[in-house]
């Protein structure tokens, strides 16, 4: 990738992303968005969520499109020694590698930290695993939904007591894990520019949600009992939750004594301040049903756009529960470039997610499709020092696979 193609704050990083699926794409991805040229090395039949089908765009998974864009991308067939060379040869030139393999693989390849530290002692060696590197669970695989439910998330999620637990609908340790990493990885970055030294960053899909928690372990430590699943409420404050409209569904943010006082007078209920069972943000919470059900009494009888209106003119925190498209098409979304478009060399024109981080003097940028199985294989091979003979001829004997 040219200069004149990258942009933002990690401009000069290169990454070679080991890692397939989620959470170490996530990792990738975010540093991409930022500048990075990073280099996707996949297995010969391609990252596994090529497969996540459908749906598909001409055939390319979306899944996999979305986790993917702005990177280059090298298949190896890492049975092959020649392959595992090649490889070497590039991590003793990168600033970090991410991976998010099974314990020990790395070291199986001959390419675990304390050998690549003795080649590239530069290098930033990012490892993503379910549980971490050290401790009991050390060498279990992990999944998002099993990180959910260890990590105390699930029993904290759905509408109530007595329910059956709830996974979130977003694979949140996941994309957590990944943005952990991105930003360990950042770190990291920074410290081995003012030292010469690189380092290991180690990060997991359970840590990742236990850091969801904060609120419902607070609340834990001070009374030394588990908090339970509140809906859409919060556990702390008063009203902060979805409420019922003529048409739909509000989000209402009216926890503080200003908000609340505010809030009673857009749905003309000014004598709920007057009620003892409601008169702070402690006794709301202690009669939380009560509240709830006589401010649907009200809200039912208008549309969310009225009340959004109201709410807005006064200067009281709402907004809409918009589905998936509709946030896509939302204004703000918009504005912010939080949806994207892309030419793919297949699915032709493609929308994507665009980066959530602005930066006024050195802005990331969504500025390639993801890459085709090996689409850049011979320009990585290349760069590496690899002559034209030998990458043809290691890919004529299937080291190399290259679109």
């Amino acid at each position: 990738m040219t200069d004149s193609q990258r942009s933002g704050p990690l401009r000069g990083m290169k990454v070679i992303e080991l890692a397939h699926i989620m959470a170490g794409p996530v990792c990738g991805l975010m540093l991409a968005d930022m500048g990075a040229d990073v280099i996707k090395v996949e297995k010969p039949d391609g990252d596994d969520s090529r497969r996540f089908l459908p749906p598909a765009i001409e055939g390319e998974s979306a899944a996999y499109m979305m986790m993917n864009r702005n990177k280059r991308g090298l298949a190896l067939n890492l049975k092959d020694p020649a392959a595992v060379e090649a490889l070497r040869r590039l991590l003793a030139e990168a600033d970090v590698v991410i991976e998010n393999y099974r314990m020990g693989t790395m070291e199986r390849l001959g390419l675990g930290y304390e050998t690549l530290r003795e080649i590239n002692p530069r290098l930033i060696y990012c490892e993503i695993s379910g549980f971490g590197r050290t401790g009991p669970y050390a060498q279990r695989g992990g999944f998002d939904l099993i990180a959910q439910g260890m990590s105390g998330l699930m029993s904290i999620t759905g509408e109530g007591p007595g329910r059956a637990p709830v996974k979130p609908g977003a694979p949140i340790s996941d994309i957590n894990a990944g943005i952990l990493a991105a930003m360990g990885v950042s770190a990291a970055y920074a410290s081995m520019l003012q030292t010469g030294r690189g380092q290991k960053v180690d990060t997991s899909l359970f840590e990742a949600a236990i850091t969801q928690t904060y609120w419902q372990s607070a609340i834990a430590f001070a009374t030394g009992e588990a908090p339970g699943p509140l809906g859409s409420a919060h556990p702390l404050n008063a009203p902060y939750q979805a409420f019922r409209t003529r048409d739909g569904w509000i989000n209402v943010g009216a926890a503080n004594q200003r908000n609340w006082l505010r809030f009673l007078d857009v749905i003309g209920k000014p004598e709920l301040d007057t009620d003892p069972r409601f008169a702070s943000n402690h006794d709301r919470m202690q009669h939380l049903p009560e509240l709830v059900n006589l401010l649907e009494e009200t809200l039912v009888t208008e549309t969310t756009g009225t009340w959004l209106h109201r709410m807005e003119a006064a200067g009281l925190p709402a907004g809409p529960v918009l589905n998936i498209l509709e946030m896509h098409a939302d204004p703000q979304a918009r504005a912010r470039e939080m949806i994207v478009e892309l030419d793919h060399p297949r699915a032709g024109t493609v929308q994507t997610l665009g980066h959530p981080v602005k930066f006024s003097e050195t802005p990331g940028a969504v500025r390639r499709p993801a890459p085709l199985l090996g689409q850049h294989s011979r320009e990585v091979l290349a760069e590496a020092g690899y002559g034209e003979a030998q990458i043809e001829a290691m890919i004529a004997a299937g080291a190399v696979i290259a679109a």
